[in-house]
């Protein structure tokens, strides 16, 4: 063992008192991580199910929406195999039991300490592994490669800041990407950035997220519910994170909503009740996804505190703000409102998104705002305009059209016997 990953795991077995109170503390808000523990470190007495296994590694609910695609894909081509489906969070546990039901077996990777990756690997044997976006795990992946595993990261990205990261991890990156049997990015900026670390080998397959499948019962909810409403303009803030809600409700105080509904969905579920008291606050009425029923005239705000039903959400709007881009986080996914047809607005920080982003901007389906100051005016403005809006739509639906075909893609890269 090199004397950087002998170090790599040292820290990881320091770290585990750390890592339980990590969990205890994140149970707080969300008491989810206080279940399967066991299965952290490797322990699995409470899975049952038999191979062979695929295995698929998605991390938390982006990934995992992510994966649906290349899942469905993988158990049309391998009938005879098994799909097992990992995650990191509970929220992308909960989110592929509601894509796949039973049809997988789900459980929690372990941490990346080599005595649970090891009884990890032997517990499932998996024939082959794909680990979704960015997810390079050198004990992981090392273990793998000894097993003579097949082991692919797939629809990788790989931001300027991520890079620095692990570029400062010298070897230990640099030695678990060469090991790994095939790599496949987003873009060619990506793909780029990943040969710079020492990735021997990478095709560039373009974005999974532009070829799931949009489920059609949340669609007619959706539109329902946007009927229902009459002729009130609606706008979603989507996947906000922490500071943004607060950000975006001073401007609403400041220049005010009209008759506007403004549809919140957090991107994390503990915020929620944090979210709620953030707009009872200022006295806007509020109203929660779900405690159904109508929503009544006076209402300001309807917060999204469901799992699993963005495109419900977006169904629902007129225009869509893109959480996560009006602060320092990177933005999140703009894909699944285009392909709706949803003129969505952005804030300055799309930098895990790059390219979906600008390219969404130059095929006239989105729009940058500096801040909530200005894109709450803009979103009130087109939300009125049903001209501007149906050209965006068309052009949010041909830019979504035009960039999917990934799945098939990185199929082609996967062999898998």
């Amino acid at each position: 063992m090199r004397l950087t990953r002998l170090l790599y795991s040292l820290l990881w077995y320091l770290a585990t008192p750390l890592l339980l109170l990590r969990l205890l503390w994140r149970a707080r808000r969300q008491p989810g991580y206080l279940r399967h523990v066991p299965e952290r470190f490797g322990f699995y007495g409470g899975v049952s199910g038999t191979g062979p296994w695929i295995w698929v590694h998605a991390v938390s609910v982006g990934e995992t929406r992510a994966a649906a695609p290349l899942i469905r894909a993988l158990q049309a081509r391998h009938p005879g195999h098994r799909i097992l489906l990992t995650h990191m969070t509970p929220t992308g546990r909960e989110t592929g039991a509601a894509l796949f039901g039973d049809s997988v077996l789900q459980c929690y990777l372990p941490y990346d300490q080599p005595c649970a990756v090891a009884r990890f690997l032997e517990r499932f044997r998996p024939v082959a592994g794909v680990l979704i976006e960015t997810e390079i795990w050198p004990n992981l992946i090392h273990a793998a490669a000894a097993r003579r595993m097949l082991l692919y990261l797939v629809n990788a990205r790989l931001s300027p800041r991520s890079q620095a990261g692990y570029r400062r991890a010298g070897a230990l990156a640099r030695d678990a990407l060469r090991a790994l049997a095939g790599i496949t990015a987003q873009t060619v900026e990506d793909a780029s950035r990943l040969r710079e670390l020492g990735a021997p080998a990478v095709s560039v397959t373009g974005n999974l997220k532009f070829d799931v499948e949009v489920p059609a019962d949340q669609v007619t909810a959706g539109c329902e519910l946007r009927a229902s409403l009459g002729t009130r303009p609606v706008l979603v803030a989507a996947s906000t994170r922490d500071g943004e809600e607060t950000l975006l409700l001073d401007a609403v105080q400041r220049g005010g909503l009209g008759d506007a509904l403004l549809v919140i969905v957090p991107r994390h579920p503990q915020r929620f009740d944090a979210v709620a008291a953030l707009v009872t606050v200022r006295g806007l009425r509020l109203q929660r996804r779900s405690a159904a029923g109508t929503i009544a005239a006076d209402t300001a705000v309807l917060l999204g505190d469901t799992l699993g039903e963005m495109y419900f959400y977006y169904a629902a709007c007129d225009v869509a703000l893109l959480g996560g881009s009006f602060l320092q986080y990177g933005g999140q996914n703009l894909i699944e409102a285009c392909a709706l047809g949803k003129p969505v607005i952005l804030g300055p920080s799309t930098y895990n998104f790059t390219e979906a982003a600008d390219a969404a901007v130059t095929a006239g389906a989105a729009l940058r705002a500096a801040d909530f100051e200005e894109a709450l005016p803009m979103a009130l403005q087109l939300a009125r305009d049903v001209e501007r809006r149906r050209a965006m739509a068309q052009a949010g639906l041909a830019f979504t059209e035009s960039c999917s075909g990934a799945t098939q893609r990185v199929m082609q890269c996967l062999l898998i016997g």
